[in-house]
């Protein structure tokens, strides 16, 4: 039987956008006038971005067509009533509120149940989730798997939470975790998935002691392939069954649709919890808008309403995991550092094994990112001590796992962007010791690699030969 080796995209090209091509020397004046922040470096000069994949992506021809039946009433528009429909078939969810993007929703979840004081359990917060909670006076607590915590450890589920110290901040911290999360897939953790075994083992416990249970839910489609792919059981099971299985095991969710709701924009809250959802609902109409449009315009809840229906499609997820373990294959044999297994939007390299010569207190996954832009005009994200690092007293702590982030967009790029890629990332790689560190010139209190401001900190920071 033919089995083909190529990764075929399972879609055709109808309109296309031009990327430019930059010099080295357009790119070291970018990323210096940039104050070597890749947030702050124009679109416009980055030839391959993979910063983030969130509202980045390509959307469908049945979702440009949908947006076109956007119902723009202010109040009761048949758009939100398709949005909640689609919505509630996958998560069974009673109280649906769509949001303008991921974290508004956190936002009016934490402002509804978190109080100064508070611990929050995670498998591992992201930057905006953790930032939210912090801004309310509590703590975001992770607890991870030991293997999670080991970028070159095999393992199926690493982004799974450790049920054992989950049952032990239950029990020490007795009416001070007002709600548990738990993210799929695991972002800040190297975009690793979750278990169905095990979030149903966190589920349990929760609900032993009472506290309800949220679900991060922004890849839940990937999270749900990687279930299907991985854990026994689910190999017949379509990625909706799936999808269905880990939301009934929550109270609610938070999610942003830039994600795996397929949409350049848009997010929503979703929960069972008569009384919270009152809450919730009064806070989204003084902050994002009226309840059946929270912030989006109607064509925005259109185009998501299809996309979480286009983001469960086996042919679709199948191509998009395995384009990111197609580069995974290429740097493993070269023996890059890396998070192993791949994750599903993302690759994440291993700074802190590549560039043993920086110092975590000069930020060697940072540097690593600014190599990747300077060489080949990649855009990345470093997860490492530049975003984690600063604890909520202002002092700095050095994170668990310095890494880059290559996050893919979805639907945007082709099997010979990959292959480019993969070539820019050798090319650093068999230069990584000519790489230098990096130090902060300015930053902001929160949320600081947004828009903080750094410079080398001996000399070129950059393999430029």
């Amino acid at each position: 039987m033919f089995t083909p080796r190529t990764i075929i995209e399972p879609f055709r090209i109808k309109s296309v956008e031009p990327i430019r091509q930059t010099t080295l020397a357009e790119r070291s004046d970018a990323l210096k006038a940039a104050h070597y922040n890749l947030f702050l470096v124009r679109a416009r000069d980055v030839l391959i971005d993979l910063l983030t994949d969130s509202g980045t992506g390509a959307m469908s021809s049945r979702q440009w067509a949908g947006m076109m039946r956007g119902d723009e009433s202010y109040a009761g528009a048949d758009s939100f009533y398709r949005f909640e429909a689609a919505v509630q078939k996958i998560t069974r969810l009673k109280h649906v509120m769509p949001t303008h993007q991921g974290r508004a929703a956190e936002r009016i979840l934490f402002t509804a149940m978190v109080n100064p004081g508070d611990v929050v359990p995670n498998n591992t917060h992201f930057d905006t989730t953790r930032a939210n909670i912090e801004a309310r006076g509590a703590t975001a607590l992770d607890i991870p798997i030991a293997a999670g915590l080991n970028p070159g450890q095999d393992h199926p589920f690493k982004g799974n939470m450790d049920l054992e110290a989950l049952e032990q901040v239950l029990t020490s911290e007795a009416g001070r975790v007002p709600l548990v999360m738990m993210t799929v897939t695991n972002n800040s953790g190297g975009g690793q998935p979750v278990s169905l075994d095990n979030l149903r083992g966190a589920s349990a416990i929760c609900r032993l002691h009472q506290v309800p249970l949220f679900l991060d839910a922004c890849r839940f489609a990937e999270n749900s392939w990687f279930i299907k792919q991985r854990e026994p059981g689910y190999e017949h099971q379509r990625p909706i069954e799936i999808a269905q299985a880990m939301f009934a095991e929550v109270d609610g969710a938070t999610m942003s649709a830039k994600k795996d709701g397929m949409a350049n924009i848009g997010g929503f809250l979703a929960m069972n919890d008569d009384a919270l959802a009152r809450r919730c609902r009064d806070n989204l109409i003084l902050t994002e808008g009226f309840v059946t449009y929270g912030g989006l315009a109607g064509y925005d809840l259109e185009a998501i309403a299809i996309g979480l229906e286009e983001a469960l499609d086996e042919d679709y997820l199948r191509y998009r995991i395995r384009s990111v373990a197609y580069l995974a294959d290429r740097l493993a044999t070269a023996g890059v550092p890396m998070v192993t297994p791949p994750g599903g939007h993302a690759l994440y390299i291993n700074a802190r094994q590549m560039l043993p010569q920086i110092p975590q207190t000069e930020y060697p996954a940072w540097a690593l990112s600014c190599a990747l832009y300077l060489v080949g005009g990649v855009r990345s994200a470093e997860i490492g001590t530049m975003m984690f690092g600063r604890q909520p007293d202002g002092t700095e702590k050095p994170a668990a796992m310095e890494l880059v982030r290559l996050a893919f967009p979805r639907r945007v790029y082709t099997q010979s962007h990959v292959d480019y890629l993969a070539e820019v990332l050798l090319y650093v790689y068999e230069r990584r010791d000519t790489i230098r560190g990096m130090r902060i010139v300015e930053q902001p209190p929160t949320l600081r690699h947004f828009t903080a401001k750094l410079a080398p900190a001996h000399g070129e920071v950059i393999p430029t030969g």
